[in-house]
């Protein structure tokens, strides 16, 4: 879920599903975490789940007969369903339904044990030792689950033969990761199996965050005999068939038409799926048409169609809600290359932003307007904070001490989607440069694996993304996304008195002051502007009176089978 959880945004079930059921927001979506400043906001946007970019209507799969007990509604395509390499929340929305780790959230937000039934901790706060359960089963029945079973899972996620831009984010806490990342160990000494039952995790210092960490997908256990030696890009094939151990087995995958899932019949927690199956639709028409004509069950509500939704005399309207997520959608800017080393320059462009404007009059109110990196509802989130104000007067006295608007005319700014139009989000923004600075940003849109690709390479100078929580701690924001020394941060901002406070923060175990750090250091990013934080998301979602027990989380977590089917 980058997690990158990028969150990735699709339309209708961005707004909804895609950061609810599951997952980094592309914008964003999770997106995410961990998604794209493009497709997730075009979805807001637009408002219709597998519309084109370039206008049409793809008729989609022809639908075979309902079965009982079958949930239907729109997915993300997802880039992979190898937990190891996956960075958005659109793969992330299957990867916690079909594998399952150590740990978990409940739809509380609360940390709960999944295959380790308990664990114990050493007094100075760096041992972990987790009891597995004896029942877990991978889905084709052969064997059990055991410790050896998630030693190989981490360290092949940490393998740079692997290639997971994740396994690092998430994994380095752990004793010998390092070494073993560089290649002076042949294993990761910090985990150890200590029979088939119990394994042992030696973390570098005591961390508030290590078992949080634990529920990102780099953690979930897969089978060796099927995975072998793959990679994150050769050998992928045993994705489409995947032994997991989740609550739901990956039944059907056909590329770009349709996923679905089937109930895991030897799953071991409580409560176990309801639903016999799970059919996410790649494609197809208008999504809201598709909820109306009952050919599917759950659906988001993007720009087009949410005025009408929202009105109380509209019958639909008793079947909607909004919650906000735990995202924020950004634009980056790579802070290693002129001229966007110029915190001056980074300011101006942030300050010429009417983000007011951006909500409600391209948004509809279906998101937040953003003034820090951590959205509201997270831990640490900071009210009284001003952030960079709209101020294009004195936006263009920063860029004329900067240089004047001539330092900006080949500045690019790059984005997940293909088609014309890049969306009405990034149009206004260009045109909002444009107008109160006098300089004009190329667009230019990328295929979204590419995307992530650019950004990981810092080949950029701008780009725009969103972020969506893997868990709630303002760590998986800041440090994550903004530490110099992380590899998940993609803007290469660096500023020691941040690399401080937010390595303070991580150890500290006193919770109100780990929040002031997290806060003193949010408000150093935001006045040196590495992001332009401009919105937090909305869940908008519809749900057949029939659905029981769907909720839309904050962020990606295994949600499905707390959901039943009652006609």
């Amino acid at each position: 879920m980058e997690t990158r959880r990028l969150i990735t945004i699709l339309t209708g079930i961005a707004v909804a599903i895609v950061v609810a059921i599951g997952a980094i927001i592309v914008v964003s979506s999770l997106s995410g975490g961990g998604g794209d400043g493009g497709q997730a906001a075009r979805d807001r946007e637009n408002g219709a789940q597998g519309e084109e970019d370039g206008g049409g209507e793809d008729e989609g799969p022809q639908l075979p007969e309902r079965i009982e007990g079958e949930l239907r509604l729109f997915g993300p395509e997802p880039i992979t369903l190898d937990p190891a390499c996956a960075s958005d929340a659109g793969s992330a929305e299957y990867i916690v339904e079909i594998f399952s780790g150590l740990v978990s959230f409940d739809r509380d937000l609360n940390l709960i044990p999944d295959i380790a039934e308990r664990w114990d901790v050493s007094p100075d706060g760096t041992v972990y030792t987790f009891h597995l359960r004896r029942n877990v089963l991978f889905h084709d029945s052969s064997r059990r689950v055991t410790a050896a079973d998630f030693k190989f899972s981490m360290e092949r996620a940490l393998n740079p033969a692997t290639q997971s831009t994740v396994g690092e984010v998430y994994l380095s806490d752990i004793v010998g990761a390092d070494e073993f990342i560089d290649g002076r160990a042949d294993e990761v000494s910090g985990i150890r199996v200590i029979d088939d039952n119990t394994l042992e995790i030696t973390i570098k210092q005591p961390s508030a965050v290590f078992l949080d960490k634990l529920t990102y997908p780099t953690a979930y256990v897969v089978d060796q005999r099927e995975v072998g030696d793959a990679t994150c890009f050769e050998g992928a094939d045993w994705t489409l068939s995947p032994n997991g151990t989740g609550p739901f087995k990956l039944a059907e995958w056909d590329l770009g038409q349709s996923i679905v899932l089937e109930a895991n019949p030897n799953y071991y927690l409580e409560p176990k799926p309801s639903l016999a199956r799970v059919t996410y639709l790649l494609s197809g028409g208008s999504a809201l048409t598709m909820y109306e004509n009952d050919e599917i069950d759950v659906t988001g509500v993007g720009i087009n169609d949410i005025e009408r939704i929202r009105d109380p005399n509209e019958p639909l309207n008793r079947e909607f809600t909004e919650s906000e997520s735990l995202d924020t959608y950004y634009i980056g800017f790579n802070t290693t290359r002129e001229p966007f080393n110029d915190v001056n320059v980074r300011r101006a462009l942030a300050m010429a932003v009417d983000k007011e404007l951006l909500a409600r009059e391209i948004l509809a109110d279906l998101v937040v307007p953003a003034k820090g990196i951590l959205p509201p509802g997270m831990p640490g989130y900071n009210e009284d904070l001003e952030g960079l104000p709209y101020d294009p007067e004195r936006a263009r006295e920063l860029l004329d001490e900067a240089g004047g608007p001539e330092i900006l005319e080949d500045v690019t700014l790059i984005t997940s989607g293909r088609g014309g139009s890049p969306g009405p989000i990034l149009d206004a923004l260009v045109a909002m440069w444009e107008q109160n600075l006098g300089v004009t940003i190329t667009v230019e849109q990328q295929d979204f694996g590419f995307f992530l690709r650019t950004i990981d390479q810092r080949d950029f100078d701008m780009f725009s993304l969103g972020w969506i929580a893997d868990y709630p701690d303002p760590q998986n924001f800041l440090e994550i996304k903004l530490h110099s020394g992380s590899p998940d941060n993609e803007t290469g901002y660096s500023n020691p008195e941040v690399d401080r406070l937010l390595d303070e923060a991580e150890t500290e175990t006193d919770e109100a002051r780990r929040m002031e750090l997290y806060q003193q250091a949010e408000e150093i990013i935001v006045d040196e502007a590495p992001w332009i934080p401009l919105y937090h998301g909305k869940s908008g979602v519809l749900v057949k009176p029939y659905v029981k027990g769907y909720v839309v989380p904050a962020f990606v977590i295994p949600n499905l089978r707390y959901v039943s089917i009652e006609r």
